[in-house]
């Protein structure tokens, strides 16, 4: 890894571990020019912003980064990971980042797994444009925000088989872990297949599952016109927890569940 960069994410980590010089914006920007530099040199992870979409004239992008593993294809299955909902509360985004670096660092992690990365959603919001929005309850197959509408045509395109989304709730104490389903599939999987207490170790974990209809939130909400019928996996991690604990806590969930979602589809494949 390039001392410079090595430097700047040590930098970063600081800054979210004490009281903060910077704001999280300001942090938000040092760690994403950081990555950026980092991927270049990378084989399997890649920096590719999302769009543009369009508002008020002006051409904007969505932030994400692809992961390609060793050994993927173009039959791959492809999860898209998702956080940044509301640019008032980035730590869930300064968390995915820190775990797209780990990608780099370590690109046997995910190996013939397909990955996007949107690290931040509300970038108007950001941007001060439209500020006070929370999109992680919005309906993306309804919605009037920009950014969803575009993840929305994105996810027709690429055939996501599951997504991950990444929240922080408030009054929380434990990790909460919820698996749903589109409404018309008759045999949801299990999600103990796909996560269990082992991964979340050692925080406290709450479990929740379900199924989506179209009247509700998120990317299931337009399932019926998906080439594939997803999983959502949503991480809500504990508003208390300090940014620092936040992101390693990240880091250390979400590469247990792709060695654990990898290591299952290595098992269907020999069955």
């Amino acid at each position: 890894m390039n001392t410079e960069i090595s430097s700047r994410f040590a930098t970063v980590a600081r800054v979210l571990s004490s009281p903060p010089s910077l704001s999280l914006p300001a942090a938000f920007g040092e760690q994403l020019e950081a990555l950026y530099g980092l991927v270049q040199r990378s084989d399997y992870v890649f920096g590719s912003p999302l769009g543009p979409f369009y508002h008020q004239s002006n051409r904007r992008h969505l932030p994400r980064f692809v992961y390609f593993g060793p050994q993927a294809t173009d039959e791959s299955l492809r999860l898209a990971f998702l956080t940044g909902f509301d640019h008032r509360d980035l730590r869930g985004t300064l968390s995915l980042l820190h775990f797209i670096e780990h990608l780099a660092r370590r690109p046997d992690l995910g190996q013939s797994l397909n990955l996007s990365i949107f690290p931040l959603v509300d970038v108007l919001g950001l941007a001060g444009i439209a500020p006070g929005r929370d999109l992680g309850h919005e309906n993306w197959a309804r919605t009037t925000a920009p950014e969803l509408s575009l993840l929305e045509k994105d996810a027709r395109v690429r055939g996501y088989h599951g997504f991950v989304r990444l929240e922080t709730a408030s009054g929380d104490d434990a990790v909460t872990v919820r698996l749903r389903t589109a409404a018309q599939v008759k045999n949801p999987t299990p999600g103990v297949e796909l996560i269990t207490s082992e991964d979340i170790a050692p925080f406290a974990v709450r479990w929740e599952s379900g199924t989506v209809s179209p009247s509700e939130d998120g990317p299931l909400a337009s399932a019926d016109d998906l080439p594939f019928q997803p999983f959502e996996l949503t991480l809500r991690l504990p508003g208390a927890w300090p940014a620092q604990l936040h992101r390693e806590a990240t880091a250390s969930i979400l590469k247990r569940f792709v060695l654990r979602y990898r290591s299952l589809i290595a098992y269907g494949q020999h069955l």
